[in-house]
């Protein structure tokens, strides 16, 4: 999944961005409010981290013009700011979550999980396919039961699926969310990918549609 992080303090940046990628998502940064405005209105991510306090263009007002302009990515909110009254502006303005600095890595991941779940319709952080069960918290998939050890890109991939289960995924979208920009690929290693997937979890599990992509049917067949 693609997560842009909008921050404009460089430690906390890193910071986010390391415990993220860590965590399995492909991340992107920018430091002020302009081009935070921009990219959210016209890349697709899974979520956006968003600072308000950002030079030029504050994060408030970069929120609300994504609302205004029907973006409906899921918004979690980071402020230094500690007020009740700011915290209603921001949530009123479109926010899934808010979270104060100084803050926990781990409240941090555990809160984008869940605007992720929400914005899905999923209730919690273990996801299911016939035999396969990915717990999100615990970076782990299972085959009945049975855990799989896969490489990052392999997960990334398993995962991106199974959040969009049951709608055909494009590849370009895939490629997207699976690889980051530094990882160099041609045009046939998603599907290399793909096959190797298939190999540990089952030839099942995923679905190809000619000329339009991969597919986890809501309900396996």
């Amino acid at each position: 999944m693609r997560v842009l992080v909008v921050e404009d303090d460089q430690r906390i940046a890193t910071d986010v961005s390391c415990a993220l990628e860590a965590s399995g998502y492909v991340v992107e940064t920018v430091t002020n409010g302009e081009d935070a405005w921009f990219l959210g209105d016209t890349e697709d991510y899974g979520a956006i981290i968003l600072d308000l306090g950002l030079p030029g263009m504050d994060g408030l007002a970069v929120l609300k013009r994504w609302r205004a302009n029907g973006r409906h990515i899921p918004v979690l909110v980071l402020t230094a700011r500690g007020s009740w009254a700011e915290r209603v502006d921001g949530i009123d303005a479109g926010a899934d979550d808010y979270l104060p600095k100084p803050f926990r890595m781990e409240e941090l991941l555990a809160r984008l999980r869940s605007i992720v779940r929400r914005s899905a319709g999923h209730g919690c952080s273990v996801m299911t396919a016939g035999e396969i069960t990915l717990d999100e918290r615990q970076m782990k998939v299972t085959r009945r039961g049975v855990p799989i050890a896969l490489s990052p890109l392999e997960y990334r991939l398993i995962a991106h699926l199974l959040r969009n289960r049951g709608r055909v995924v494009s590849q370009q979208e895939l490629d997207e969310n699976v690889y980051g920009h530094g990882e160099e690929h041609d045009s046939n290693t998603l599907e290399v990918l793909v096959g190797r997937v298939r190999k540990k979890l089952g030839a099942d599990v995923i679905e190809t549609r000619r000329g339009f992509g991969y597919l986890i049917p809501e309900v396996p067949a």
